[in-house]
């Protein structure tokens, strides 16, 4: 789908000059910094200097004094502990945290992961009657239970008190649990709202570090987990995230976990980012869920034994594969079905089928966002009978919003902006399509949507010097609200240009009216080649970054889209 190319509206000149001056920058290198909310020189500091030291107090965080406080009481009684989280790469990053932080100071703890298909998301029946069964009496959730209203007063009436550590928007009151920690939450003064599942359990670990005189060195090992679950979880790349992804990817490249140095491919090792990240490691990880057990996923991230280690590798291989034949069955039979019906006119794309597999709905979501650009809903039918959902947006809706002014026709719903879940029982499956579309429609002001790209600003290839990019590559991590920036410029004609694999282009850029010439890479973008190799004129948006191959780094040119001038 052909794509808009938006440039940003540039901060006022006067921010630019000022942060020229004190910074002794170029006027781009300003404008990409205020366009990031960084508009004088102490915010610049902290931006290109992520410290730990400048993390927030995690007693800032409503709940955490009653948290910290049960869990050393749990310890002193000699109590036996569980922790529970969900199956994605968020939910068990944080459980192989929370299990591997408190098993370092005490011995009686599980963990328990849900089964994706035969107890859905979020805390189940069979899950508290296993706390019951080995007599749990303190369940620390993670990345998950915010909604979990029914389910904490039977457990807690069984005499099982629960610390929920989730990072979801939460209904207008909070489960009656011992203690919740959601940023999100009513009446929290915590100032950094937007950490992942796996941050809110590592904020409860530095609080209990802190409050009994614990080595903070002890938090160092498990910042891995959190920059992964930062990664795989698509929150903002920014405070207190960008603080913790900055650390956890230092610790990936330094001396990661030993799952994770099987993890990580040869070509990018010492060198991984979040992209890599995103692509490369959390797909396995989740593949565990998806297609297993969650479980699977946590005993290899806690493994440390090298055998073990790569016999779990070969399991988690082995259904990452499965997966991905899956996902392409699933997609083919959704567009299949799209094919037969009329949605031209719809603003909305839902699909269900009974058989398809729950843990690869959310990733053929994504895929027809990729390809109708539309919010998304993919249904299938849960154990219970009941049809459960997973929600994709594109860049500017907020889907959990247009879920949840349809709740009166579901069963539970939660998520955020981008991304959802949501189950209904089958004879409210078609009012729901009607309605659901029909709030897309209004919350759009009846427009469609089509995809664009953002460009931070115009740029001369000349301004492309080794100071510049080494700056650019400072303001890494890059992710959501701080992504890496993306330029356009002009009057280019292609050299050396090769089709890479069936689709991809690789080939050298120059730039006419300057004697510059850069490497790039284009993926998808093989289509051009043929314009390409005339020697046409074209604009280009891009962004900037390193080539990785054989432990050595190249800059080169990200290609997003190529639009021909001739």
């Amino acid at each position: 789908m052909e794509k808009t190319w938006d440039i940003k509206q540039q901060p006022s000149t006067e921010i630019i000059n000022d942060l020229q001056q004190s910074l002794n920058i170029s006027e781009t290198l300003a404008i990409l910094l205020a366009q990031r909310g960084i508009t004088d020189f102490e915010q610049a500091k902290s931006y290109f200097n992520p410290s730990l030291d400048n993390l927030h107090d995690p007693f800032l965080m409503k709940g955490m004094a009653d948290a910290v406080s049960r869990i050393k009481n749990a310890i002193e009684d000699n109590e036996n502990i569980l922790i529970f989280g969900d199956y994605d790469v968020d939910g068990t990053t944080a459980v192989t945290l929370f299990y591997e932080f408190l098993t370092s100071i005490y011995s009686n703890v599980f963990f328990y992961i849900p089964d994706r298909n035969n107890e859905g998301y979020g805390i189940s029946q069979q899950s508290i009657d296993f706390a019951l069964d080995n007599n749990i009496s303190l369940v620390i959730v993670l990345d998950c239970g915010i909604k979990a209203h029914e389910q904490i007063l039977y457990a807690q009436s069984k005499g099982i008190d629960y610390i929920i550590c989730d990072h979801h928007l939460p209904d207008k009151s909070v489960p009656k649990a011992y203690a919740v920690l959601d940023p999100k939450q009513r009446g929290c003064r915590y100032p950094y709202k937007d950490l992942s599942g796996c941050g809110v359990g590592f904020k409860l670990a530095q609080a209990y570090t802190e409050k009994f005189n614990l080595p903070k060195e002890n938090l160092l090992p498990l910042l891995d987990l959190v920059a992964v679950s930062i990664a795989a979880d698509i929150v903002p790349i920014t405070g207190e995230n960008r603080i913790l992804a900055y650390a956890g990817l230092k610790k990936l490249n330094s001396e990661p976990r030993l799952a994770f140095q099987h993890l990580i491919p040869t070509n990018i090792r010492n060198n991984v980012n979040i992209s890599n990240v995103v692509f490369s490691i959390a797909p396995k990880i989740n593949a565990a869920g998806r297609i297993k057990h969650g479980s699977e996923a946590v005993r290899f991230m806690l493994s440390r034994d090298e055998e073990d280690c790569k016999r779990y590798l070969s399991d988690i291989n082995s259904l990452n594969n499965e997966r991905k034949v899956i996902d392409v069955d699933i997609t083919e039979s959704a567009l299949r079905q799209l094919n037969l019906i009329n949605t031209t006119e719809k603003y909305s794309t839902i699909v269900y089928d009974p058989t398809w597999n729950k843990g690869v709905i959310g990733i053929v979501a994504s895929r027809l966002v990729d390809l109708y650009y539309k919010p998304t809903i993919v249904f299938t039918k849960n154990y219970e009978g009941e049809l459960v959902g997973s929600a994709r947006s594109v860049q500017e809706f907020d889907i959990h919003e247009a879920i949840a002014r349809n709740k009166a026709l579901l069963t539970q719903f939660g998520g955020h902006m981008a991304a959802a879940g949501l189950a209904l029982k089958e004879e409210n499956f078609e009012q729901f399509k009607i309605d659901f579309d029909r709030t897309v429609k209004e919350m759009s002001d009846g427009r469609y949507f089509k995809p664009s790209i953002e460009i931070d600003k115009e740029l001369s290839f000349n301004d492309i010097t080794k100071t510049f990019l080494e700056t650019v590559m400072r303001m890494a991590p890059f992710g959501p609200e701080n992504m890496n920036p993306v330029f356009i410029s002009r009057n280019l004609v292609a050299t050396d240009f090769r089709l890479v694999g069936k689709e991809h282009a690789r080939l050298f850029v120059h730039q006419n009216d300057t004697r510059v010439t850069f490497p790039a890479i284009g993926f998808k973008l093989g289509k051009f080649g043929p314009q390409l190799e005339k020697g046409q004129t074209f604009e280009m948006v891009y962004t900037i970054g390193m080539n990785y191959w054989q432990g050595k780094g190249t800059w080169q040119l990200n290609i997003k889209d190529i639009r021909f001038t001739d």
